[in-house]
C-alpha cells in the first residue's frame, strides 16, 4: 500500500516493489551472517575475515543487487506490459540471455570487485595443469590464484569461461594445503563435469522448469483467482508474482531430492573421470580426505537427510567408491 500512495508509473512501483522485498530480505537475514561469521566459523577456525571487510562485501552486495534486480524486474514488468500475452515466454527467454550473459561477464566485472585474481607463481604446476587440462580436450588460457585467505580457510577451485576454453581459479588456501597431485586431481574433477555436459543438463533442465513455472505464472496472473485466493485489496501484478513465487516455491520442494540425486550421480562420474585422466585413484581420493578433514565435513550424515539435501555424495562412501574403481 505504501508504494501504491506513492503513485508512481506501474514499472517503477514495481521495480521499487521487489527492491524492498530484497532490502528487507537482507535485513533479516544479517544476525544470522554475522552469527555465522563471527561465531559459528571462528569458533571452529575457518573464518579470517574482519567486520570491516564483511561490512564493505554487504554494501557491495547491495550496490550490485539493486542494479542487477532493478535491471531484471523492469525488463520483466515492461514485458509484461507489453506483451502480455506472451511474456511467459519473452520472459522466460530474457531470463535465460540475462543469466548467460552474467555468467560471461562475471569472472571480468563482477568477482574482481571482492577478490583479488594474481596468475599462477608455480609455473610447473600451471605447465602441468595444462597439460591435463589438454588431455580432457580444453584450452586453458589462465591459471589464477584467487585471495580466498583474506576471509576464510576453506578451499576450492573452478572453472570459468564458455566452450573449450577455460580460465582455472585456485583459492590460495587449496594452493597451501594441497599437493600438487590432490590439485591436478580436484581439476580433473572439475573437467569431467565440463566433459559430461553435466552443468548443461542440469541448465536444460533447471530452463524447463523455469519456463513451465513462468507459463503457471501467467495463468495464475491473468485473471483474479489468485488475488481472490489470498484475498488481495490491491492485486498488483506485482504482488500477484510475489503470492506466485510463493506457490511456486512449495511445488518445487519435492523435486529438491530428484535435483540432489541427479547431482550426486555427476559427482561420481566426474570422480570416475577424474581417476581416468590422472591414471591414480590416490590424488582423488587423498585430496577429498583432506578436503573433509580441512571442513570438518560430517562423515556419516543421516541418509535421509542426505538424500534430500546433499549435492555431493557423502565423502567416507565416495572415497571408498574411487579406491575400489579400476579404470
Amino acid at each position: 500500500n505504501f508504494i501504491v500512495q506513492l503513485d508512481w508509473a506501474p514499472l517503477f512501483s514495481g521495480i521499487a516493489f521487489f527492491l524492498l522485498l530484497s532490502y528487507a530480505d537482507t535485513i533479516l537475514t544479517l544476525p544470522f551472517s554475522l552469527y555465522n561469521t563471527f561465531s559459528v566459523e571462528k569458533r571452529f577456525g575457518f573464518t579470517t575475515q574482519t567486520l570491516s571487510l564483511w561490512i564493505a562485501d554487504l554494501l557491495k552486495s547491495l550496490v550490485l543487487n539493486t542494479v542487477l534486480l532493478g535491471l531484471l524486474f523492469g525488463a520483466l514488468l515492461w514485458l509484461i506490459n507489453a506483451m502480455p500475452a506472451y511474456w511467459w515466454l519473452t520472459g522466460w527467454l530474457f531470463l535465460l540471455g540475462f543469466s548467460i550473459f552474467l555468467l560471461y561477464i562475471s569472472p571480468y566485472v563482477i568477482e574482481p570487485l571482492f577478490n583479488k585474481f594474481t596468475p599462477i607463481q608455480d609455473e610447473l604446476l600451471e605447465k602441468r595443469i595444462k597439460e591435463t587440462m589438454g588431455k580432457a580436450g580444453l584450452s586453458i588460457s589462465r591459471v589464477f590464484t584467487m585471495d580466498a585467505s583474506k576471509r576464510s580457510k576453506h578451499s576450492n577451485a573452478y572453472f570459468t569461461g564458455i566452450g573449450h576454453v577455460k580460465r582455472i581459479v585456485l583459492f590460495d588456501t587449496l594452493l597451501k594445503n594441497h599437493q600438487p597431485d590432490e590439485v591436478l586431481a580436484i581439476l580433473a574433477h572439475e573437467a569431467g563435469h565440463w566433459k559430461k555436459k553435466h552443468l548443461l543438463k542440469m541448465l536444460v533442465l533447471s530452463q524447463v522448469f523455469t519456463l513451465a513455472g513462468f507459463y503457471l505464472a501467467y495463468h495464475l496472473t491473468s485473471g483474479d483467482r489468485i488475488a481472490l485466493l489470498f484475498r488481495l485489496d490491491n492485486p498488483t501484478m506485482q504482488a500477484k508474482l510475489l503470492l506466485v513465487g510463493f506457490l511456486a516455491s512449495l511445488l518445487l520442494f519435492p523435486v529438491k531430492p530428484f535435483f540432489a540425486l541427479l547431482s550426486r550421480r555427476h559427482e561420481r562420474e566426474a570422480d570416475r573421470f577424474a581417476v581416468q585422466l590422472t591414471r591414480s585413484t590416490r590424488p582423488m581420493a587423498e585430496s577429498l580426505i583432506r578436503l573433509s578433514r580441512d571442513n570438518l565435513a560430517n562423515l556419516h550424515p543421516h541418509p535421509w537427510y542426505a538424500a534430500f539435501n546433499y549435492s555431493h555424495p557423502p565423502i567416507v562412501s565416495r572415497v571408498a567408491e574411487i579406491k575400489a574403481y579400476r579404470p
